[in-house]
């Protein structure tokens, strides 16, 4: 199994498949690794030597923003808007749909489980 970036990949995958399962990269990104090191679209993480797998790693380290520094980013970035007191941040804080979303149906996903209210009754 293959270990790039701090993550094992699946090792039966195409290789644009297998790097998506590093957070930060997506399948266009994917592609543009592959290109620049030289791999075909068909070739599988079980069919990759040593040195191409070193070259896919050392590619990742100076040109991407992956995993922990990505995710620590973007808490950061989250962070600086609630500190702030903007809208967006105080959104985030009350734990509501911060990108205009309506909030008197659905926005369940964000706002959580349903709580019941004492006293009222269904129309």
């Amino acid at each position: 199994m293959a270990r790039i970036a701090g993550v094992n990949i699946p090792t039966q995958k195409r290789v644009v498949v297998a790097l998506t399962y590093i957070h930060g990269i997506g399948e266009t990104k994917a592609r543009e690794i592959c290109g620049k090191v030289g791999l075909t679209s068909e070739r599988r993480v079980a069919d990759l030597t040593d040195d191409e797998v070193s070259r896919i790693r050392e590619l990742i380290d100076t040109d991407y923003k992956v995993e922990g520094d990505l995710r620590r980013e973007v808490a950061m970035n989250i962070k600086r808007l609630m500190d702030l007191g903007c809208y967006r941040g105080l959104r985030h804080r009350r734990g509501l749909p911060v990108r205009g979303q309506r909030t008197k149906t659905n926005a369940r996903s964000r706002k959580g489980k349903a709580k019941p209210i004492a006293g009222k009754k269904k129309a």
